[in-house]
């Protein structure tokens, strides 16, 4: 009998071993396993801090067997790079429009499009604001020989258009050859801090990350929302694991991390 019972016991244990390796933990608790893979995420250049830190966290916590390779770019050459068949599961932008004219050519898929994140503009200048530029206003004035700003196909760039525009000064920089353009807020940024221009237009979650001072945030209804859609690319060769990382994305712990950078989680 007690041979029996050993048996039968150890029979339970196998059993219960072989359930465990079919589920992984997450932030809420046992979910299903699934194969190893990698997963090539495309995102905004100004998701480069925090989606590094979270792969940290994905790795640790939530998916230690599937694998995430970042490319960093402004939205608009991630778009394009996109629509030339470059490999890439998850598109994450900084702007509707490009997540929209993927849409429309049917390369992400719909039912997966979530809006993630909102950020804000902030108008930076370099440590000790030689120029001496306290508001949006200062750039019709002699006080800015040189604006950094992104270019026409990236978000931050567009957002700043239709801010300059908005005051007005967008045509007036324009011709004076005042604007320096950026290929993504990356290169906007370190134009700023290495006093290639007397101040730029970035996000805030870039000023903070680059310790730009910030002077001002551009007038309420200035521009467009800036949203960050997230989307699963419609021939991934990994929809689960694409899901999977959706999902996280959405936890509590990588809100913890996009707050901390000044991001703001959409409702």
């Amino acid at each position: 009998m007690k041979k029996i019972v050993a048996i039968l016991t150890v029979l339970i244990l196998l059993f219960s071993l072989a359930a465990c390796k079919s589920q992984v933990m997450d932030g809420d608790g046992m979910i299903d396993e699934l194969p190893p893979c990698t997963l090539n995420v495309f995102a905004a250049a100004s998701m480069t801090e925090t989606l590094t830190e979270l792969q940290k966290i994905w790795n640790t916590l939530y998916e230690p067997n599937i694998e995430l390779v970042f490319t960093f770019d402004s939205s608009g050459t991630l778009k394009t790079q996109i629509e030339e068949g470059a490999v890439c599961d998850v598109f994450i932008s900084a702007a509707q429009k490009q997540m929209n004219q993927l849409d429309e050519l049917g390369l992400i898929d719909a039912a997966s499009r979530v809006d993630l994140l909102e950020n804000k503009c902030a108008l930076v200048v370099p440590e000790g604001n030689p120029a001496g530029i306290t508001s949006y206003e200062d750039l019709g004035t002699d006080k800015v020989t040189k604006i950094a700003l992104g270019n026409s196909d990236v978000p931050v760039g567009q957002y700043s258009e239709e801010i300059l525009t908005y005051m007005s000064l967008w045509d007036e920089l324009n011709a004076a050859q005042k604007i320096t353009f950026g290929d993504n807020v990356k290169t906007v940024t370190k134009t700023v801090s290495e006093m290639g221009a007397d101040c730029g237009i970035v996000y805030g979650t870039d000023a903070a990350a680059a310790g730009l001072e910030v002077v001002a945030y551009p007038p309420e209804g200035s521009h467009s929302p800036i949203v960050y859609p997230a989307a699963i690319l419609a021939n991934t060769e990994y929809p689960e694991q694409a899901d999977r990382f959706m999902v996280f994305l959405q936890t509590i712990d990588a809100a913890n991390v996009f707050e901390a950078a000044g991001f703001t989680v959409a409702e």
